[in-house]
């Protein structure tokens, strides 16, 4: 397979993005509304979306809420234009960016949360963000992340080796992001963001290989 540059690759893919995401992922119809009623319900909260895409839990999310003010950060400025294009009227600050690069205001958001986009990461580069992300949250803020994981640690393990191997075999840039399936494990995800101090790290639900995980 050929790899693609992440934000080249969803913005080729914009036009058939949601119903893809809704129609192709088991779960996705139930785990979308679970995550969205996960978030906080304060007509005042402020809300941090990580990989936010077209915005698919903030569909729910602001049918629940229609006063959240929200921080969406992505790379691909198609996605977050038709993001904008579905809620003209709320209170949306759109990043167009990597949310590694990307500084967040300390204390500034009462929750985070991020579906189906950190599962193209290292260990190393997630722990760098959570330590960024837990300063980012009040002190009774919290994470929810529903993603991708890997069956187990050798599917972990190939997927990793598989994306060095294609980067080499296409001279690609090595530190560039190239959009290829690298998750975690769920225990490795749950000892990363633990490590990043969150203190409480749970396991919801899952829809298979899609998993909802609170950390606190």
């Amino acid at each position: 397979m050929k790899l693609e540059k992440m934000d080249a690759f969803f913005a080729a893919r914009l036009n058939e993005y949601d119903k893809h995401m809704m129609t192709e992922i088991e779960g996705a119809e139930e785990f979308y509304p679970y995550t969205a009623a996960l978030l906080p319900l304060a007509q005042d909260a402020h809300v941090l979306d990580l990989g936010c895409g077209t915005g698919l839990e903030l569909e729910h999310y602001f049918a629940l809420n229609r006063k959240a003010s929200v921080v969406g950060i992505d790379l691909s400025a198609d996605m977050l234009a038709a993001l904008k294009q579905k809620f003209p009227d709320r209170k949306l600050k759109l990043i167009c960016g990597s949310y590694f690069d990307v500084p967040f205001e300390a204390n500034g958001f009462d929750a985070a949360v991020s579906v189906e986009s950190l599962h193209h990461f290292t260990a190393a580069q997630k722990l760098e963000l959570y330590h960024k992300l837990k300063a980012a949250l009040s002190d009774q803020g919290y994470f929810v992340l529903t993603d991708y994981f890997a069956a187990s640690e050798e599917a972990e393990a190939f997927s990793f080796s598989e994306l060095e191997r294609l980067k080499r075999e296409q001279g690609l840039k090595p530190h560039a992001f190239y959009h290829y399936d690298t998750p975690l494990t769920v225990a490795h995800e749950r000892e990363v963001l633990k490590k990043a101090g969150f203190a409480e790290v749970q396991i919801l639900r899952n829809w298979k290989a899609t998993y909802t995980v609170l950390a606190r």
